[in-house]
This record gives C-alpha cells, structure tokens and sequence, in this order.
C-alpha cells in the first residue's frame, strides 16, 4: 500500500505541473510582456510605470524562464498576487475555500442521501411505476444546466413563494456566512439535485446488476427477508460504482459550484474566479486552475482508496 500511494502521488504531481504548463502557455497567447503588465496593473499605468513592471517580474524573459519561475513559487507555496485586488491569491483562497467545502460537501451529501436508497428502490422494482417515476426525474434533472436549475428555484421559491431568499448569505468569513443559513438552502438544492440525478443513474444500474448475481439468488433461496438482502448484500456492492463516481465527479462538481456561486452571488472561490476571469485578473485564474487540478487528483486517489475498503478483493501494492 505504501508502494502503491508512492507511485499515486508521484503521478499526481506529474498531472498537476501538466495543467499548470497548458495554464500557464495558454495565458501566454493572449498576452506577454508590456502587453500582459499593462492587463495586470491597470490599463492607465504610464510606459515608466510598465517597464519598471516588466524588470521587477521578469516579464521580458523567455516564457519557459517564466514558467519555471513560477511552479518554483508554487514549491513554496505562493500561488500569485492579484494586483487587481491588492491581495495574494493564497490570502483569496484560504477566505473562500472553507466556505466551497460547504457548498460542495452539503450538496455532495444531499445528492447521496436521496440518490443511494432511490437508486436501490429503482432497481428493486425496476419496470414498474416507481422505477419508470424516479427515471424521468433524473432525467429531467440531468438536462438542465446549473444555472437554469438555479433560476427556476429562485423563480419559485424566493420570487413566488417568497420561503426563502435569491441571494446567498454575505460575508467574508464561514462564520458570517452562517448568520444567515437558510439562504444556503437554494444553492445547496441546485447543486444537488444535479448531483443526486447523476448517482442515482449509477447507483440504479449498479444495483440491477448484483441483483442478478447468483449470491442474491442463494441468499433469497435462504430465506432472508428482502429488506436485509436489499441493505447488506446489494447496498453494499452496489456501492463501489457510486464511489468511484464520485472521488472522479469532485472536479466537475467544483466547476460546477462555480456557476451556481455565480447565480446566487455566493462569495466564494467560483465568484472570485469568475470576476478575475471578467476583469483578466490572470495570477487569480490560474490559482484556482492549480486548486482544481489538486482536487482532481486527490479526488481519484481517495477513489481508489475507498473502493479497495469496500471491496476485499481490490488490493493494491
């Protein structure tokens, strides 16, 4: 096992210094030199003001120069300064991080919760009305972009039904953002229920195909009640799919929060994106782009380690 994580996270920092190279040189075709120092600093900064830009940041040095200045700062640590903002990109980071683990891990929860027994169910009475049911919703949710999702729930219960608000709670802090939780609810369903269509998918198909494994058959023959069949010989081998899914879903669930923390000006990593990526604030972009990339690869990796404990005959060396 310590072989096996060794070699994992030797490849995970091959696969995020990888997305920080195609980062970093896509930045490069948009601008370089004065032209980028110009972006970074404001477009009213004067030629003395840009040169000196350049010399400081080594601007005028070959773009490989460049980039190897730059993973050496991300060695230490420093994701960058936005000057757009007058703070580090850690600094930004570290503030709106806690406040994403929120977002993400209640609706990645929600999703679970309702998607693992509706999946379960689905494949218990497949064929029948409640499968046929629980299908169309699913997809019904899984065609709907985030955003729109997001607009129908403030469309009906903010703007309607007047239940609960269209705007997120404010602040800079996860405590302040507490203050106020009941305007988390509509961002958390949004996320969910896009999530909770997906796994349910999986967790349906996984589940009919172990209820036709012989082991279901001789455990039936026993004269086990469906109840405990369905919880401790389908659930649980039903579940190595739905796990899978989700340490490979973590990226896309985090992109996915971008546009929802947009929707509902949530004030946390997906709007500062969004905002750096309106106002070119580049140093910003490309800290969440490395954020996401590690997020990627710990999400693959906490995969595999829980498919191994859920599955004895998974062993990895």
């Amino acid at each position: 096992m310590k072989r096996y994580l060794a070699r994992r996270v030797g490849q995970a920092i091959v696969v995020v210094i990888g997305v920080t190279m195609l980062a970093f040189f896509l930045q490069s075709l948009i601008a370089t030199g004065p032209a980028l120092a110009r972006i970074l600093i404001g477009g009213r900064a004067g030629l003395p003001q840009i040169r000196a830009f350049v010399h400081e940041y080594g601007l005028n040095a070959p773009l490989p120069v460049q980039y190897l200045r730059y993973v050496r700062q991300l060695a230490e640590g420093n994701l960058g300064y936005s000057f757009k903002l007058g703070e580090s990109v850690d600094s930004l980071i570290a503030q709106t991080l806690p406040k994403d683990a929120v977002l993400v891990g209640a609706s990645l929860v929600l999703a679970l919760m309702i998607a693992i027994p509706s999946g379960v169910i689905q494949a218990a009475r497949r064929n029948k009305l409640i499968d046929y049911v629980g299908t169309g919703i699913s997809f019904l949710l899984y065609s709907f972009p985030y955003f729109l999702s997001g607009l129908l729930l403030i469309a009906f219960f903010a703007v309607d039904l007047h239940i609960f608000p269209a705007e997120a709670p404010q602040g800079p802090t996860l405590g302040q953002i507490f203050t106020h939780p009941v305007g988390l609810i509509l961002p958390i369903l949004t996320l969910g229920l896009g999530n909770y269509a997906l796994f349910s998918r999986y967790m349906r198909s996984s589940a009919v195909d172990v209820l036709t494994q012989d082991w279901i058959r001789t455990a039936r023959a026993k004269g086990l009640p469906e109840r405990r069949v369905l919880l401790w010989h389908v659930l649980r081998n039903s579940l190595l799919s739905v796990v899978t899914l989700v340490g490979l879903s973590l990226p896309t669930i985090m992109t996915a929060g971008l546009v929802v923390e947009y929707v509902f000006n949530f004030p946390g990593t997906g709007l500062i994106f969004f905002n750096a990526a309106v106002t070119s604030d580049y140093p910003v972009e490309l800290g969440v782009v490395v954020l996401i990339a590690i997020a990627t690869v710990v999400g693959n990796l906490a995969a595999d380690l829980a498919y191994a404990a859920l599955d004895p005959r998974v062993r990895y060396v």
